[in-house]
């Protein structure tokens, strides 16, 4: 009997969290898991807070991931990775976009946004692959890719074949788009 196991996406609305965690979601029905994906909270509308939940394993019971069971944290944005950070597992990984997006406390001036966050994580004991997403985005055609590139490097931490990967962003992906996203993809996941 498989562990369940547990990511959660974090990111900002507008970054493409929920089609990274349909894609994923698809990607693991494909190879016959039991998968549980869940938008917990957060807002849609560009610039609010969101996240998603995905687990998957023989059998999962619930879509929610507690605070110290996510294996992986994907983030689209650092201060997002750090908030998270309570819900990762000891032996956890965050896999996090270096990229800065001002929340509104910071953007008002009543805040700043926090300094070192990757080295301040990583004096934590956190795994912490950090990239820069947005420049590879940008590589492969368009910033709007960053979820993808993201994809290509969490595809590094699975056993599944570039065919399947290929599948589910074929799947999940409009056609006018796909060559782009596949790239992105690739560019995440050989950086």
């Amino acid at each position: 009997m498989m562990e369940t196991k547990s990511i959660m996406i974090v990111g900002v609305g507008g970054q493409g969290t929920l089609l990274a965690s349909k894609l994923l979601g698809r990607l693991l029905l494909s190879r016959g898991y039991d998968v549980k994906v869940s938008e917990v909270h957060g807002m849609s509308q560009r610039g609010g807070s969101v996240v998603t939940y995905v687990r998957w394993g023989d059998r999962v019971y619930s879509p929610i991931i507690d605070k110290g069971q996510a294996d992986c944290i994907l983030s689209f944005e650092l201060l997002e990775a750090a908030r998270y950070t309570e819900y990762l597992k000891p032996d956890g990984r965050i896999i996090v976009n270096s990229q800065q997006i001002n929340p509104m406390p910071v953007i008002a001036g009543t805040a700043s946004y926090p300094e070192n966050l990757v080295e301040k994580l990583g004096a934590l004991g956190i795994h912490v692959d950090a990239l820069d997403a947005l420049a590879l985005a940008e590589k492969a055609g368009s910033s709007k890719a960053v979820n993808l590139v993201l994809m290509g490097r969490l595809a590094k931490h699975f056993d599944f074949t570039k065919e399947e990967w290929m599948d589910a962003i074929e799947h999940s992906v409009p056609p006018k788009f796909l060559e782009l996203n596949k790239k992105a993809f690739d560019l995440g996941q050989s950086a």
